[in-house]
């Protein structure tokens, strides 16, 4: 305001003095003095008045002009000198544009700030984020969702069709707040959600895609750990009092029956069969009690492990049925101080089964050899247990973490359902990879 208010009075004051030189011409000129020398001398005064003026306001117009224009195209770099040169006025005003300038520069950094917090955030959260405008143009996308995709950018989405043809298609239709189910071609399960927005005039879609596997295998499990408890309920209900009519039956046989007849042979019979009867109701009795782990696994307390000492003890537990099983093996930890928050018990648990069912995974193989591998990548460490034996079926890779479900004669088919199960409650995951003839390989993912 003090500047606008200086502006305004030099304009007032120069403009007076240009009347007041008109003035004084007409009035010289009146007195008949030399008319000729007082009109150029007049002139030229008023000339001069005016070119002031004139470069005063096109010098405020110019410094106007060069502050908007500054201002448009958010040139914030430039700045005014402020001098007096051109007078207090100027100085004022120079001052005022570099103050607002300065303002501006502040604000900008500022929000260059907040987008580089936010766009750090996005790219290192775990659930993959894209978003992208109504002409398919990809406007972000961050590095949870090229790595659920397999891909290492997208710049269209009509980048999708050649490898994820459906995907492009529920992308191209989502609506918002529906939530659809997409499976990648390695069979993870992605959960897509979108919403719409409307971005400086123009709509922008946001869609999330969200790794559903462990939360589809955590119900998986519940489904099946809730089936063995009722199963386990009913035939312990049903086994209990079977074991318990025998053994008065054996009673009534041994102080009754015998005493009172001469058939011997049918007694032995009798006796026989309620053996037979009873070492079977025994069994199923164990057999059913062999599962309680997996329906009564504790949770796991959380503590700071050495990956290498931890799998040096798995070794020594299992070296002497690796020895005799003609099996080698060979430990690679990198870094070697690197460790893993983890239930101890419970991971050697799951480190034991695999390297047991490793060492059975041969046939004819004379070159028998496990490898346990140990590294960290994207903050999660992975432990993967590794052979060269026979492989698996592909039709028996789908069921192996199935309760039950064993390829083994003598197999119960609950450890690796179990080995999941501790893997979950760590928040991890329990995967598998196999080639016939090749070899297997189980990861642990922490």
């Amino acid at each position: 305001m003090i500047g606008l208010r200086h502006f305004s009075i030099v304009i007032m004051i120069r403009i007076v003095a240009i009347i007041l030189s008109v003035i004084a011409l007409a009035w010289l000129a009146s007195k008949h003095t030399n008319e000729v020398l007082v009109y150029v001398l007049g002139t030229i005064f008023i000339f001069v008045q005016g070119s002031l003026l004139y470069q005063y306001v096109t010098n405020v117009n110019r410094k106007l002009t060069y502050f908007l224009e500054s201002v448009r195209y958010s040139d914030f770099t430039i700045n005014f000198r402020s001098d007096n040169k051109m007078g207090r006025t100027f100085k004022e005003l120079n001052q005022q544009f570099n103050e607002v300038l300065h303002a501006f520069r502040q604000a900008r950094a500022e929000k260059e700030a907040n987008l580089q917090y936010l766009n750090t955030i996005v790219q290192h959260i775990g659930t993959g984020l894209i978003t992208f405008d109504s002409n398919g143009q990809v406007n972000l996308i961050n590095n949870a969702a090229l790595r659920m995709l397999g891909i290492y950018r997208l710049h269209q989405l009509s980048e999708l069709k050649e490898k994820h043809p459906r995907l492009y298609e529920l992308l191209s239709t989502l609506d918002s707040g529906v939530r659809e189910l997409y499976r990648t071609p390695s069979d993870q399960p992605l959960a897509l959600q979108g919403a719409a927005i409307q971005l400086r005039g123009m709509w922008v879609r946001i869609v999330v895609l969200q790794n559903i596997q462990t939360e589809l295998q955590q119900q998986e499990v519940e489904s099946w750990q809730n089936l063995t408890r009722v199963l386990r309920h009913e035939i312990m209900n049903s086994m209990t009092p079977i074991v318990s009519l025998v053994g008065t039956m054996r009673l009534i046989v041994n102080e009754d029956i015998e005493k009172s007849t001469n058939d011997q042979e049918a007694v032995n019979d009798l006796k026989e069969a309620l053996h037979t009867l009873e070492k079977r109701s025994k069994g199923m009795m164990q057999f059913v009690n062999a599962y309680r782990d997996f329906t009564t696994l504790p949770k796991p307390v959380f503590a700071n492990l050495s990956v290498a000492e931890l799998l040096q003890e798995v070794i020594q537990l299992l070296q002497t049925d690796l020895t005799g099983s003609g099996v080698l093996w060979k430990i690679s930890v990198k870094p070697e101080t690197l460790t893993v928050k983890a239930d101890a018990s419970q991971i050697q648990q799951v480190l034991i089964n695999l390297v047991k069912n490793a060492s059975e995974a041969f046939s004819n193989q004379t070159n028998r050899l496990i490898t346990l591998s140990a590294y960290q990548t994207d903050n999660v460490t992975i432990i993967d247990v590794e052979d060269n034996g026979d492989g698996i079926e592909p039709e028996a890779i789908e069921n192996i973490f199935i309760p039950f479900y064993t390829t083994k004669k003598t197999g119960s088919g609950i450890g690796l359902s179990l080995s999941r199960q501790i893997l979950q409650q760590h928040n991890g995951q329990l995967n598998v990879s196999s080639q016939v003839g090749k070899g297997t390989v189980f990861t642990l993912i922490i």
